[in-house]
């Protein structure tokens, strides 16, 4: 065999390690969801310098990741749109719409479907990610926000802030399976790995409900109680859940902690000082770092995990939102 044919025969095969090991080890950025700024902020995720700005359609709101690590899809509430941020190039490069006002959003299981929140319009689109299409819509309680899919793909689950329910719809039919009375003012999601255990934070309720994922009962309530903050300053809204689904990191908003909770025992283990109106919360992929949007002091609070400590805060956009990190 010569050497060009030899080249040609292993060209793929070398093409496709180098975009593996790059999926692999990530940029390294973190990307920041800014509503005043209109904005996403790069930052470099080691020396937490801005690399770029990345202007988006006006109120952009809840940002997650795509499954292979290309994009950033971050929601344009004002605009009614879903942004596509391409990572390569730094810059939006395509637009989706998404029904009126929309807040939060969630993917199918197989990356086709999207499903998001219309906050004014009490409903759940149902988006083709493909054609850009509304293929359902889904009526629900009024003003929803959260919105997180079971495990297994079978279930949507649905904040309902207006009627302190959760909605569980059937991604088969994209009806409504189930509607749970939860705490006051239900914000966000997460669930254990095994889909046991459906967990909502209340943000008026200084709380979170546990619901049974498969009978659909609240099955229990975690209450949080930091020291120096009446019951009325405790806002959980922000939550996020360790892959092995022993700890969650829920932020307090108004009475700028985390808390850090013990799942299986459902009991606050402990509390961390970050900025103002700590909202939005990200684990990095080896969950060592603990990434907290504080909304009303304008930046992101790095916590070591271990140490249950802030190893910095960094400046980003004004009243940050969502932060998703691509480490």
């Amino acid at each position: 065999m010569n050497r060009k044919m030899l080249v040609a025969m292993l060209a793929p095969a070398v093409l496709a390690l180098a975009v593996s090991d790059a999926l692999a080890k990530g940029t390294g950025y973190l990307f920041v969801s800014s509503e005043n700024d209109n904005a996403v902020t790069v930052l470099d995720g080691k020396t937490y310098a801005v690399v770029k700005t990345i202007p988006t359609g006006e109120r952009p709101r809840d940002i997650k990741l795509s499954a292979d690590r290309s994009q950033v899809y971050v929601i344009a509430s004002n605009k009614h749109r879903l942004e596509v941020i391409d990572i390569a190039r730094l810059a939006v490069t395509r637009t989706l719409p998404v029904g009126e006002d929309p807040e939060a959003f969630d993917f199918g299981k197989d990356g086709k479907l999207i499903y998001v929140t219309n906050e004014e319009d009490a409903q759940v689109s149902v988006v083709d990610f493909a054609t850009g299409k509304i293929v359902a819509k889904v009526e629900v309680g009024e003003e929803p926000e959260g919105v997180k899919l079971s495990p297994d793909g079978r279930r949507v689950y649905v904040t309902s802030e207006v009627a302190n329910m959760v909605h569980v719809i059937d991604t088969a039919t994209n009806k409504i399976v189930a509607n749970v009375v939860v705490g006051n003012r239900p914000r966000r999601f997460a669930i254990t790995p095994d889909g046991g255990e459906v967990w909502v934070t209340n943000e008026l309720g200084a709380s979170i409900s546990i619901i049974d994922g498969a009978s659909n009962k609240v099955k229990g309530t975690v209450s949080f109680e930091p020291k120096g903050f009446r019951k009325d300053d405790v806002t959980p809204v922000g939550i996020v859940m360790t892959r092995d689904g022993k700890t969650a990191y829920v932020t307090l908003g108004r009475a700028n902690h985390v808390a850090v909770v013990d799942v299986a025992a459902r009991r606050v283990k402990g509390y961390v000082l970050v900025g103002n109106r700590a909202w939005g919360v990200q684990l990095s992929r080896d969950e060592s770092l603990l990434y907290v949007v504080n909304g009303l002091s304008d930046d992101v609070s790095i916590i070591d995990t271990n140490a249950l400590k802030v190893l910095k805060s960094v400046p980003v956009g004004r009243v940050p939102y969502g932060v998703v990190a691509d480490d």
